[in-house]
């Protein structure tokens, strides 16, 4: 979407001629395969540990950094390959979407209209903030390091990014449309 966005507030007038349906097919199955694979080495990494001691889980979901605790195997290549993958399919795209926000930004605040800069603002405004909100959350979980683990934190991160953002996310997205306003001021 930050690409999307992007394109439609800096190149306005050859947006139709950029995001063309095989690019957004393209970038959406990118997205898609990029992280179905992620998952793969991870699984494998936590299929081989040993578990000795309890085999209750303090956390909502089996979360490899809450299985990793629990483990009585050595956790030190996996907790590196998890911090790395946090990394390249966190945030590098987090900072991706970012860098794309700066151009657009400053695109934006090259409008001399200021009802057009405030439309491309608040276009933007509901990405952004759903964005920022959900890498922040996971990098909270996988990219820190494993002394500073807490259950508590992890179990109200993981409440945010798998519940609440989800949920935040069709709000975010409709407070632009003016019917949702309109019932909003009405009650």
């Amino acid at each position: 979407m930050a690409y999307d966005r992007f394109v439609a507030i800096c190149n306005p007038l050859r947006y139709s001629l950029i995001m063309k349906k095989s690019i957004c097919v393209l970038l959406a199955a990118s997205s898609w395969v990029a992280t179905s694979l992620a998952v793969f080495p991870v699984t494998k990494m936590v299929s081989r540990l040993f578990y000795c001691r309890s085999n209750e889980i303090n956390h909502f979901f089996c979360d490899p950094s809450a299985l990793l605790k629990l483990s009585s195997s050595d956790t030190h290549e996996m907790e590196i390959w998890i911090f790395a993958e946090g990394f390249i399919i966190g945030f590098i795209p987090f900072m991706l979407t970012l860098t794309s926000y700066i151009f657009i930004i400053s695109s934006i605040l090259r409008i001399s209209c200021t009802e057009g800069r405030h439309k491309a603002f608040s276009t933007c405004a509901s990405h952004l903030t759903s964005v920022v909100l959900s890498y922040v959350t996971v990098m909270s979980i996988y990219m820190r390091p494993t002394s500073m683990y807490s259950p508590a934190l992890d179990k109200l991160f993981s409440l945010l990014y798998t519940a609440l953002i989800p949920t935040l996310n069709p709000i975010i997205y409709s407070l632009r449309n003016r019917e949702i306003k309109k019932c909003i001021n009405k009650n």
